[in-house]
């Protein structure tokens, strides 16, 4: 740990002999330095090693998301961290996650988010006087009981990694719907459709009431479990203006509610938005471009791998 944080002071050092270069050579300094610290990360040889090198990591980004001028660069050649911008350009979601010896992942990212200085309404608009903020997510999901009814602030976040966002407004609210993956541990895997909303202080919020499913009411977010070597697609299709799954069953009928057990069984249910709200709907005729090994892909889950956004399997 001494020698990473050693390294820290180092580069921060090197950063501030730098500042005379030019805003894109400073912060291409800045995604080097940031990969070299993931690499560090995932090539620690324990839970404690890499969690304690990913304080750095934590640390070094907080540091360099708060210089002017971040939110514009691209940070291309960060491959350990998916970074996702909402496509009305309000905000940027970056997560990562850290594989557990015991099959379970800890998530850890930022929302960076650009904010309207003087609010006219609750859409954000691109050509007005804005400024930006940095807000760290603490990942607390191995303590949630009630994941589809929970309500997450960044320092009390549902943690997962974000691959998509689609933008619907309602009125005066816009709602950013968050596409997502969890490893969960070595038995399943989860796929989860989130949803993201900055209040009346531009503070981010994770959860809102806008699903609708059949038997099971409203529902804050949506969240599919199944086998962790099957492969399940879950994708915003814009031609069809709605979010497409693949449906999950159970191998067996004594089975049912054992989701480590349940995989895709090649029909395809959805969500319309409509009035407000993302309302459940089967899809009978979609067709998903794949090949009969899909079915039991197996997701990265050994004790060096990681996943990032846009590795996964959509």
């Amino acid at each position: 740990m001494r020698k990473y944080l050693f390294c820290f002071t180092i580069l921060k050092a090197s950063i501030l002999v730098g500042q005379g270069d030019s805003v894109n050579t400073s912060f291409a300094t800045y995604s080097d330095s940031l990969q070299t610290l993931f690499t560090a990360v995932y090539k620690a040889n324990n839970d404690e090693e890499m969690l304690a090198n990913n304080k750095v990591v934590v640390s070094y980004f907080r540091y360099v998301l708060d210089q002017k001028g971040s939110y514009e660069y691209a940070f291309r050649n960060i491959k350990d961290a998916g970074i996702k911008e909402s496509p009305d350009g309000r905000f940027k979601l970056i997560t990562w996650n850290i594989p557990l010896k015991d099959g379970t992942h800890k998530y850890f990212g930022f929302v960076h988010s650009k904010e309207n200085i003087k609010k006219k309404s609750g859409v954000f608009q691109k050509n007005k006087a804005f400024r930006y903020r940095v807000f760290p997510l603490n990942d607390v999901s191995a303590n949630v009981t009630n994941a589809p009814h929970y309500v997450g602030v960044p320092t009390k976040w549902y943690g997962m990694l974000y691959y998509d966002i689609i933008v619907k407004k309602s009125k005066s609210k816009v709602y950013y719907t968050l596409l997502a993956w969890d490893g969960n541990n070595k038995y399943s895997t989860k796929k989860i459709i989130d949803v993201l909303v900055f209040d009346s202080r531009g503070l981010p919020r994770f959860g809102a009431n806008i699903f609708t499913m059949p038997r099971s009411g409203s529902k804050r977010r949506v969240i599919f479990e199944f086998d962790a070597n099957c492969a399940m697609s879950l994708k915003f299709d814009s031609k069809k203006d709605s979010i497409v799954f693949d449906h999950l069953s159970p191998r067996e009928e004594q089975l049912v509610g054992q989701y480590q057990y349940y995989c895709t069984d090649f029909t395809y249910d959805g969500f319309g938005f409509s009035k407000g709200k993302w309302r459940y709907g089967k899809f009978l005729n979609v067709r998903n471009q794949k090949n009969a090994r899909d079915k039991w892909y197996r997701s990265p889950n050994s004790d060096k791998d990681f996943i990032r956004s846009d590795q996964i399997t959509h």
